[in-house]
């Protein structure tokens, strides 16, 4: 399926997670920027609090869009070891990249939040959003760090994502929910016809109009 924009990939996304539906104990929580606008849908259909969970990944110095791992919100590092050990990366290149990414990490916590506490998440149920999976560290790092905030149950839903990514999640999360697996994948982007950037702008409005219709996490 070739998703129209974000819009309709968490409606679509929705559907698959109903049974969370009117729950007090569930929360959304979507990773930045492309994830927001997914798990706002989510959210809205299932009468849910919204909010972000921030997670940056470590890309390759000159090959960005090449994982060496993710950091997110706690201080959380998880490190792609397949990559590292292939292609001999240093530590200090990691620390590096790390460190830049950190910034980055605090700013829009500070940007996304506007004084707000992040979520208390002990005891909840929680439904972690994103636009899709490719390699999956970015949502590895999320679910390795909220698992240290004490959750019940982790939920990973994405409208679409690599088969074999999608498999090696379950055994991270507690489920798993991939609205579509096509093979061969591509990349997240092949399957949306409006895969454009999602600005910070337009995360804090998703995040406001939400808090303004529910009862904030």
């Amino acid at each position: 399926m070739l998703f129209r924009d974000r819009t309709e990939a968490g409606q679509v996304l929705a559907d698959q997670l109903v049974r969370y539906a009117h729950r007090p104990d569930v929360v959304v929580l979507a990773l930045p920027r492309g994830g927001v606008p997914v798990g706002y849908e989510v959210a809205q259909a299932l009468h849910a609090p919204l909010d972000v969970f921030l997670v940056r990944k470590l890309g390759l110095p000159g090959q960005e869009e090449l994982a060496m791992g993710a950091i997110a919100s706690g201080g959380i590092r998880v490190l792609n070891e397949e990559v590292v050990r292939k292609l001999n990366v240093p530590e200090e290149i990691i620390d590096a990249v790390a460190a830049e990414e950190q910034q980055e990490l605090s700013r829009r916590e500070h940007d996304y939040r506007a004084g707000r506490p992040p979520p208390d998440v002990r005891g909840r149920t929680v439904i972690l959003v994103d636009d899709g999976l490719a390699t999956g560290s970015t949502m590895r790092a999320a679910v390795a760090a909220l698992r240290q905030q004490g959750p019940a149950r982790i939920v990973v839903a994405v409208p679409v994502g690599a088969p074999e990514t999608c498999t090696q999640l379950r055994r991270e999360a507690d489920e798993v929910v991939c609205a579509e697996t096509p093979e061969p994948f591509y990349a997240v982007g092949a399957w949306y016809e409006d895969f454009s950037q999602t600005t910070d702008e337009e995360v804090r409005d998703l995040l406001a109009r939400a808090a303004e219709t529910l009862t904030p996490a």
